[in-house]
């Protein structure tokens, strides 16, 4: 039977696995959403209009979902990891506590104009409470990401009978890991929402949608994937030589490195054997490791042997750690093939656009295997060098985690169904019912900037 701290990493694994996948849309759909309504008061042409109000209906949905899941996460602080703020409470509480004040509130206060006020208010308030979103849902990330990037680089406090007190909120915030994580973070959303862009896109015209505002997202998404692929993949490396200088054992679990070696190879596959400390069925190539991350191929690489145990148990970070940048080399691959290929002949193969339809989601894919690599690669620390995950976790009897934790399994469950079937939902209909322009009628455009006059019509009519 498992016990009260195991129920409550895997309960808490849970939530955060299920709450991140909406804030990793939410934070760079809201900056597309941004240029779809710029592009649409430069040009007045309305099929920017209508990618705009499609998307801004799954942007909603998503959020809300994130806001929700976000609450459910946060209570767990005081149910299952009390030790967790009586420890650090004078620096989570008011990191928490900025997000609430500078980034949601923006975010909550000016959604309702977003959704609500395009025929409300004029088109430069609506752009600018859209401008302000975006700025919220960045924002927020920007405070989660420092209390996160705290935890695992800590600095800027002091402690005084076992409990930490800040005396420099500067260091606290801008500690050795937050600029990489934060910029990691931030692609990460990008790709994450120009997949899904691109994907639901691809669907569209699968289905027969011959429409303009399809073959317009999917190739502004396509071309952004295949601007940022590349650069997720050199912040990454810079993110992995700052983890190798601050969390090296975690590196070696990444690596598969047991004991410290000079031309460590890197392995492309292999089954780390804990007992025997060793790597079964590996396979390598020699000398690779130590130069990506001492840009040396005899450079040394510390091994797991160093830590005497005091390192992350190493087959979840290092089968994490391939998926996220496996996924990452099938991104490159699609985003490039993808924006050749538009670049060619301005259309893509109905083999290019199936595989964007089964990468819609991969962006989740990669987020959650990289964010199993940072947080189960910082075991046994909670907050490291400060508080031990064992020493954090609450009293209560397993029963009690184990019921909450099947419920909370359960409604995830059913909401992520929901929430998948809705947005594939509203793309089929979005095949049948579409906005068509005055241009599109063969009619002359209006002048959308004061007036948008939203017609709904069959694709027959």
């Amino acid at each position: 039977m498992l016990d009260t701290l195991m129920l409550s990493r895997i309960q808490f694994a849970t939530n955060i696995s299920f709450h991140i996948l909406f804030p990793t849309i939410t934070i760079a759909l809201s900056w597309f959403l941004l240029f779809f309504k710029m592009r649409f008061d430069k040009t007045n042409d309305p099929v920017w209009m209508r990618a705009y109000r499609f998307w801004v209906k799954i942007f909603a949905i998503t959020f809300a979902l994130g806001v929700v899941s976000g609450i459910t996460m946060s209570f767990q602080f005081g149910t299952n990891w009390p030790k967790f703020m009586e420890t650090v409470g004078n620096i989570a509480g008011p990191l928490l506590g900025y997000e609430i004040l500078t980034a949601f509130f923006l975010e909550a206060g000016f959604l309702g104009v977003m959704l609500f006020g395009i025929n409300r208010v004029s088109q430069k308030v609506h752009t600018l409470s859209t401008f302000i979103v975006a700025v919220g849902t960045s924002l927020s990330s920007f405070w989660i990401l420092a209390l996160n990037s705290w935890m695992h680089t800590p600095q800027g406090h002091e402690m005084r009978d076992g409990v930490a007190f800040p005396v420099d909120w500067l260091a606290i915030i801008f500690n050795p890991s937050f600029p990489y994580r934060i910029m990691h973070m931030l692609v990460a959303s990008g790709l994450t929402a120009a997949f899904l862009i691109a994907g639901i896109s691809a669907y569209r015209l699968l289905k027969g949608d011959d429409k303009r505002a399809p073959k317009l997202t999917l190739k502004i998404a396509v071309t952004v994937a295949a601007f940022l692929t590349p650069v997720q993949i050199f912040l990454g490396d810079m993110h992995g030589l700052n983890t190798l200088e601050h969390q090296p054992q975690k590196i070696a679990a990444m690596e598969g490195v047991w004991h410290t070696e000079k031309g460590a190879p890197l392995l492309l596959f292999a089954i780390p054997n804990e007992t025997e400390q060793k790597n079964d069925f590996a396979i390598g190539i020699p000398k690779v490791a130590s130069f990506i991350l001492t840009h040396d191929f005899d450079g040394e690489v510390k091994g797991l042997n160093e830590f005497k145990g005091n390192h992350p148990p190493v087959a979840p970070v290092f089968f994490a750690f391939r998926i996220m940048v496996g996924i990452g080399m099938l991104m490159l691959f699609i985003a490039w093939v993808s924006r050749i290929q538009l670049w060619r002949k301005d259309e893509l193969s109905p083999w290019v656009l199936k595989m964007l339809l089964l990468m819609s989601f991969s962006g989740w894919v990669a987020t959650l295997a990289g964010w199993y690599v940072t947080e189960i690669g910082r075991q046994p620390w909670l907050v490291t060098g400060i508080l031990k995950v064992k020493d954090a976790v609450t009293d209560i009897a397993p029963t009690n985690v184990g019921i909450s934790l099947t419920f909370y399994i359960a409604l995830y469950t059913v909401l992520m169904i929901a929430y998948i079937h809705t947005i594939f939902t509203m793309a089929g209909r979005a095949i049948e019912i579409e906005e068509i322009s005055e241009e599109e009628k063969g009619e002359p455009v209006k002048d959308a900037k004061n007036t948008i006059d939203i017609n709904y019509t069959t694709k027959e009519e």
